[in-house]
């Protein structure tokens, strides 16, 4: 039995990612970094293999999609996704009157975050704390968040609550605070991998949102030139067809330059904002009252960006149709228009073959008129020789005589002539 090379490869995919269990209580920092432009920092040292190289800690091969290290003071986790890296780095303990005041990703080396190649586009700080130090209500969460306006709901059926701003602090961050009622050491690492993965994929989706709000501009003056275009097709002269060619063309370029520049990301965007939806339902929200769930708010917040990028892709599919639309009627018209021309043509054409061949016989005529005159010049210099040798010949006369069976033997010659180069024509 033949076995597919990249069978083990596949099997183990679904391993790739394991979810660290986490004993509360716990603080927790997420970073993602947009991946840069291929090649630019493919020269340079691995940060990450450098940190374990100071540390004493076996370094992660340069293949490997995850990584997953115990530093002591931290632990630290790296995963490469398809278009970003992350890093996830974990601290035993926390402080239930600043939850945020001491975040995990103080623990790293001073400077070595300023190494990692790629530009910051999520960074998330989890509190994972005791619910027994913290009331699990919106009043006693609100006082970790500086009196910021919360959402928050109670999530794993009840096992936990989860609150937060959606807002950025000073250095950057947004912040969530998990109160642990009765969450075991694997779920809760799950509840707090599903929270980081809510912010970091509504970012990555959100990357769509200024791409659709800076291509919208240009599709109104796409649409607007289109619109006079197709006005201009049910009157425009004849003369007029070579520039609304131009036209449509040069229309039917810049959405195609739209499309281009715009069809990844808008693709990327609806992936992400799915799995945005997927990890808010694996929440398992219940309603707290007088807050707003997670997933209320990004439905308030996020979705209608979603919904715009949404739009903006299916305006830049329809103007292309209408586009298209367009150019098919301009090339019926320049079709017709030819048509007729041709047929114009051809009719200027059968009565010039009609002329040539008046003509053509009138030549005929005259040449069988030339021929026999020639011909009984030549009949009337022999009946004078005749004469001259003593027959009784009357040159006159006899000549006068020859001239109708020269010109029916001319007239029968030149039809002989004309129907064998028919014949000749008709056989090639």
């Amino acid at each position: 039995m033949i076995i597919h090379p990249d069978r083990d490869a596949l099997q183990n995919e679904i391993h790739a990612r394991p979810r660290q269990p986490l004993a509360t209580p716990q603080r927790v920092s997420h970073i993602a970094l947009l991946r840069p432009a291929r090649g630019a920092h493919e020269a340079g040292p691995d940060p990450v293999a450098r940190l374990c190289e100071r540390s004493g800690v076996a370094a992660p091969d340069s293949r490997d999609g995850h990584f997953f290290a115990d530093f002591g003071a931290f632990r630290l986790k790296r995963e490469r996704h398809g278009e970003f890296d992350d890093y996830t780095v974990y601290c035993d303990g926390g402080d239930p009157r600043a939850p945020f005041e001491l975040p995990a990703i103080d623990a790293l080396p001073e400077g070595w975050l300023d190494t990692l190649p790629g530009s910051l586009i999520a960074a998330v700080h989890v509190a994972l704390l005791p619910a027994r130090q913290i009331p699990d209500d919106p009043a006693g969460a609100a006082a970790a968040f500086g009196g910021s306006e919360l959402s928050g709901a109670s999530i794993a059926d009840g096992a936990a609550c989860a609150f937060t701003d959606f807002r950025v602090d000073a250095r950057g961050f947004t912040r969530v605070l998990v109160l642990d009622r009765s969450l075991s050491a694997n779920y809760a690492g799950r509840v707090v991998q599903r929270l980081i993965e809510v912010e970091v994929y509504r970012m990555m989706a959100m990357l769509a949102f200024p791409l659709a709000r800076a291509n919208a501009a240009e599709l109104d003056g796409v649409e607007t030139s289109l619109g006079t275009l197709v006005a201009r097709l049910e009157s425009a002269p004849v003369q007029e067809e070579p520039e609304l060619l131009r036209e449509v063309s040069r229309l039917a370029g810049t959405v195609e330059r739209i499309a281009a520049s715009v069809g990844f990301r808008f693709g990327a965007a609806r992936a992400y904002h799915a799995l945005v939806r997927q990890r808010g339902a694996e929440l398992r929200q219940q309603r707290l009252p007088g807050l707003q769930t997670l997933t209320a708010f990004l439905e308030r917040r996020f979705d209608p960006a979603m919904a715009f990028c949404e739009s903006v892709g299916r305006r830049i599919e329809a103007i292309a149709e209408r586009i298209a639309r367009a150019s098919a009627l301009l090339r019926t018209r320049v079709e017709i228009e030819r048509e007729r021309h041709n047929q114009e043509l051809l009719a200027a054409m059968n009565r010039r073959a009609k002329l040539q061949l008046h003509l053509q016989q009138t030549v005929e005529g005259l040449s069988v008129a030339a021929i026999t005159y020639y011909g009984a010049g030549i009949a009337g210099y022999l009946f004078k020789a005749m004469k001259s040798i003593g027959w009784p010949v009357d040159p006159e006369l006899a000549t006068g005589l020859s001239i109708v069976p020269i010109a029916v033997a001319v007239a029968l010659g030149v039809r002989h002539i004309r129907a064998g180069i028919r014949r000749r024509l008709g056989g090639s």
